[in-house]
């Protein structure tokens, strides 16, 4: 009765600072007591360097021993954000904020157009079909069928070139193997074809088939955490059993590859591309049209990324990066490819050329300035070049369809702006909206701007600021500085929902485009990969320090937040200066960089981080891998780990690992708690359930841990 009584108080209190939007010095800590994570004398020994590994034994995932702990990590977890007296009231909030209809773009097949929607909190995007764009929509496929817990994810990868059947990809739980099977169009019917253990794959159609990815069968017990290997082609003949499918490619000799296939518009080649991991790739072509055709190269080495757009006229369209770090698109005859035969189409600019689709008979080319889109259209041999106006500084995409289409579709979204779907006639190049996402809040009173920093080695670096208008620069501003940094991904504008929350609680986004990243260009992501990754850490220290400086936050309001490799980046950070962040949200992290390769397809990163195996990296990977680099003493952020059972990318041994040496690790009251999702995986296709559940405990310990008070109603 005592401490309920605390508590009431404690609630009117915090009501009354938000009435009166006065940030309290701190709020009380919440007690927390860690479960006793047992260790063991594990030593590795690298190039005669010793290195210890004291819960190597949480890397079984499977184990009872695993199972207990994680359950004992939960139960603190929970205990600890049902304290948090605003986190009901975040969650009603966010929940009415989630609950709008979500729209995707379009696609047609033949007569008929599919699209996706979710109605607002549903679990899974239902798939509806019509018959022209004035047709009735239909229910095609309902996710939301397919399990009790929404936890089944479907996409639709490939359709018949008579547009008579799709193929379909089907995830549970989260995990990154996916089954295939495929449905008749007109008839909605599910035909008995049934493809099992795929896994990063399209379905590239012939008249009778298709050609698809996938790997051996895992040993049971070790579908979530073996090294996946032989990546490998298949083709399967439409209503044909699956062991009845022909092995079309496999490297015997390099078993960590990835393969994977596309086909030509007219049908005329199957195009294979061979990569190590994130760097470059290889590229392949086969002559359909010859029924003993064979792979032949068309590009060799890793060095370079070589995407072949079409075929026209006996000539590829290439999206390169050879000898253009910002790329282009040139056009290469197959059977003549030398430097001397390549013709520019779309000659290398200052800004990247991101991607070219085709579609309407025309090409389109996206390219980032200043990590904001802009599309130009072309004829086929380049010429005519035409800007498409964009609404404002974001991020766009689309223009994809047949050669006969006279009609394409784009989305457009930025940080305030959920989204719109425009239809684009391509005989006149205009555009209108065909939908436009509506949300309850109002744009009009947020802004995003767009700074420059200096890195700590000179280098200027971008930063997009998004907050409230009107904003006083006092240092007292919560703000959260989220950032990715790796495997060429750029971070352009994009809407999140739950961001809403922190604008409208007087905070500031900060996303950063660092090192390693692909904003601008390959160079830009060389200076973050492998011996340079500790550039991408001196950005994102270097932008926290340029906030501060400017006034727009304090390190007693600031959060550190990344997911993957982002969670990767989190870990380094707080080691490295833990005085400058308050807050520490690690999401599915490469946390454990001496053994990440080791796990399902860890392997292929190397490209990008290198490993452990080889004796120049090993001492740079070691200087900064977060579970490594913990010391015993130290006052870190406050930290909520997350992670998933189902995460067979980053495989939750790195978070679990990282969990529980720093715990062991922290000095002081602020808490480090892990977040362990059940039936999820690395984040495709959460269900909307528990991304609402996640994201109201993520800005919960966020506002509570940063002593900013919240404007929304807290129920006694």
């Amino acid at each position: 009765m005592h401490r309920f009584f605390l508590f009431l108080l404690f609630s009117l209190s915090i009501m009354v600072a938000c009435e009166q939007e006065q940030a309290p010095a701190s709020f009380p800590p919440i007690p927390v007591v860690y479960p006793g994570t047992p260790t063991e004398m594990v030593v590795d020994t690298y190039f005669s360097v010793a290195v210890k590994d004291p819960y190597r034994w949480l890397e079984v995932d499977t184990a009872a021993a695993v199972e207990a702990w994680v359950r004992s990590q939960n139960e603190v977890t929970f205990n600890y954000l049902d304290q948090i007296p605003f986190r009901t009231a975040i969650r009603a909030r966010y929940e009415k904020l989630f609950n709008f209809p979500k729209v995707s773009a379009p696609q047609k097949a033949g007569d008929y157009y599919f699209f996706s929607k979710n109605d607002g909190l549903q679990n899974q995007a239902i798939i509806f079909i019509q018959k022209g764009l004035e047709g009735k929509p239909e229910i095609f496929l309902d996710p939301n069928t397919l399990s009790d817990d929404g936890t089944t994810a479907v996409e639709m990868i490939g359709f018949s070139p008579d547009n008579r059947y799709v193929a379909i990809s089907r995830s549970d739980a989260g995990s990154d193997w996916n089954q295939i099977s495929v449905i008749e169009i007109a008839t909605k019917r599910m035909l008995q074809d049934r493809l099992d253990w795929v896994k990063f794959s399209t379905a590239a159609w012939t008249t009778e088939g298709f050609y698809y990815s996938r790997m051996p069968e895992p040993k049971p017990g070790m579908e979530l955490s073996q090294a996946n290997q032989f990546h490998s082609v298949y083709y399967h003949q439409l209503g044909d059993p699956q062991s009845a499918d022909k092995l079309v490619y496999r490297n015997e000799k390099a078993p960590q590859m990835y393969h994977w296939t596309s086909i030509t518009e007219d049908l005329q080649y199957l195009i294979m591309y061979a990569a190590t991991g994130s760097a470059g790739f290889e590229t392949y072509y086969m002559d359909l049209k010859n029924k003993n055709g064979k792979f032949k190269a068309l590009f060799t080495g890793f060095d370079y990324k070589n995407t072949i757009i079409d075929h026209v006229d006996g000539r590829f369209l290439i999206h390169s990066n050879q000898d253009a770090p910002n790329y282009r698109l040139i056009s290469v005859q197959p059977d003549k490819n030398t430097p001397e035969d390549w013709i520019d189409v779309i000659p290398q600019k200052d800004d990247l050329l991101v991607s070219v689709t085709t579609g309407g008979g025309k090409l389109f080319a996206n390219y980032l300035k200043n990590a904001t889109t802009r599309v130009f259209r072309y004829e086929p041999d380049g010429s005519q070049e035409q800007e498409i106006q964009m609404p404002g500084l974001g991020s766009a995409e689309g223009f994809a369809g047949k050669r006969e289409d006279d009609v394409l579709f784009y989305t457009y979204t930025s940080f305030v702006d959920p989204g719109s779907i425009f239809r684009y006639n391509v005989e006149d190049g205009t555009s209108d909206i065909f939908f436009r996402t509506e949300l309850a809040f109002n744009p009009e009173d947020y802004e995003e701007e767009q700074v420059f920093y200096k890195s700590k080695d000179g280098t200027s670096v971008s930063m997009f600021l998004v907050h409230k208008k009107g904003l006083v620069l006092d240092g007292n501003n919560p703000c959260y500085l989220y950032a990715y940094g790796g495997f060429n991904v750029s971070m352009s504008p994009y809407f999140s929902t739950s961001r809403i929350l922190l604008l409208e609680n007087g905070g500031i986004f900060a996303m950063p485009n660092l090192r390693g990243g692909g904003e601008y260009g390959e160079e830009w992501h060389k200076g973050g990969m492998r011996e340079k990754k500790q550039n991408v850490f001196d950005d994102m220290i270097a932008a926290a320090e340029y906030l501060i400086a400017e006034g727009y936050t304090s390190s007693k309001k600031m959060a550190i937040a990344g997911g993957s490799n982002g969670g990767l980046l989190v870990g380094a950070c707080i080691n490295q200066r833990p005085d400058l962040f308050q807050v520490a949200f690690p999401a599915v992290g490469v946390m454990d960089m001496l053994r990440y390769h080791k796990f399902t397809v860890g392997w292929g990163w190397i490209p990008e981080y290198g490993s452990s195996e080889e004796e120049e990296m090993f001492p740079i990977l070691y200087a900064y891998s977060p579970y490594h680099n913990l010391v015993k003493g130290t006052h870190y952020p406050a930290t909520l780990i997350t992670t998933a059972d189902h995460d067979d990318r980053v495989v939750p041994a790195h978070s679990f690992k990282y969990a529980a040496m720093l715990q062991a690790c922290q000095q002081g009251e602020r808490p480090v708690l892990i977040r362990i999702e059940t039936s999820a995986g690395h984040g495709a296709g959460k269900p909307t359930s528990k991304i609402i559940d996640e994201q109201a405990d993520l800005w919960s310990f966020f506002f509570y841990n940063t002593a900013s008070p919240v404007k929304y109603p807290i129920e006694d």
